[in-house]
């Protein structure tokens, strides 16, 4: 009889190998950006939501639109506009007449009752079509007129905005990145992949993705991630990452009071530990390291904490910040040092 432990490591193997095959279809048609696909894949593993921020024509949208290929899931696209209202995303009400003649209010769903999202240039909408998203990435349920609809299960908004046009469009409030897991940055591809991309592009060859799993199967793995083993060490280290990004509190970084307005939300925490356990997985491990950890930090973290004036002005990004509070903050604590002296 298996132990306990075997079983864990069999289920881990399962994962990688199910995980590997998802990444492999997608690379069928992605080419690079692998830290991109897997911060996509990671988030939807752990039943999370993704930003993808990149100037247009590194293939955001060609990624999400693969992915809801690879995948047994309804997918659906949104193109946002500064027109675009939140009935148009949600859906509404309708009058409809049936076969005797009699009228009567009818709900038409919206395109957000799908499985896969795809928010593209979310950033263009109004805030108050933004807004209607709140909600869905939450609750996973839609209110229209006083009555609650649930939405199928598992569900994953992809939202991209570019990041070089502002004029047009509305920055995302803090409430609704918060609800994203990962923002991802999509660079631009290196010499042999841009050659590769052309190759694959331009010579009229089409490439079919088969399907290698469905919804039950990604809900069974999302279960599986919330197993993972988070040692009470390796989650201090997580909540004071955190709490270092809090400007003017007792674990905050020299860096943070200098540069930062406001820290990371509960989220944050919660992210960093959901994310490091997809990490210790895919590495064969049922128990979360550090390495783990440090691994998440920059996509958990970098639409969460918001800089200041003094940070904007001399230049300063937000992942230099975070790099510096992720040098300066050891993986134990000082009151653990002082025991061990």
């Amino acid at each position: 009889m298996n132990t306990i432990a075997e079983q864990m490591q069999e289920q881990a193997e399962e994962f990688r190998n199910r995980y590997r095959a998802v990444r492999e279809e997608i690379g069928k048609v992605i080419v690079g950006h692998d830290e991109i696909v897997h911060g996509v894949l990671t988030a939807m593993f752990v039943g999370g939501h993704c930003l993808l921020e990149g100037v247009p024509g590194l293939g955001k949208t060609m990624l999400v639109r693969t992915l809801a290929q690879t995948l047994s899931l309804d997918f659906n696209r949104i193109q946002f506009t500064p027109d675009l209202m939140p009935a148009d995303i949600l859906g509404t009400n309708m009058i409809v007449e049936d076969e005797h003649g009699r009228r009567h209010f009818e709900f038409q769903r919206g395109p957000i009752f799908t499985q896969i999202c795809l928010a593209d240039e979310i950033n263009r909408a109004t805030p108050k079509t933004q807004s209607a998203l709140l909600e869905t990435m939450q609750e996973g349920t839609v209110t229209v007129a006083g009555t609650r609809y649930d939405l199928q299960q598992p569900f994953f908004v992809m939202a991209t905005q570019n990041p070089i046009e502002q004029e047009g469009t509305y920055p995302l409030p803090e409430a609704q990145l918060d609800r994203f897991l990962f923002k991802l940055v999509v660079g631009y591809s290196s010499r042999d992949d841009l050659n590769t991309i052309v190759d694959r592009t331009t010579r009229g060859v089409r490439v079919e993705v088969q399907k290698v799993m469905d919804g039950p199967e990604i809900l069974k793995w999302q279960k599986l991630v919330r197993e993972v083993i988070l040692a009470k060490h390796v989650q201090d280290y997580i909540v004071r990452l955190v709490l270092a990004t809090h400007p003017g509190g007792q674990l905050a970084a020299d860096v943070t009071n200098q540069y930062v307005r406001w820290g990371s939300s509960p989220r944050g925490a919660q992210t960093l530990a959901l994310a490091s356990k997809v990490r210790a997985l895919l590495d064969g491990r049922f128990n979360v390291s550090f390495e783990d950890v440090r691994r998440v930090f920059l996509p958990s973290m970098r639409h969460r904490v918001l800089l200041n004036f003094e940070a904007q002005a001399e230049g300063i990004e937000c992942d230099q910040v975070l790099l510096d509070i992720l040098e300066k903050v050891p993986e134990k604590a000082e009151e653990h040092l002082a025991e061990a002296v």
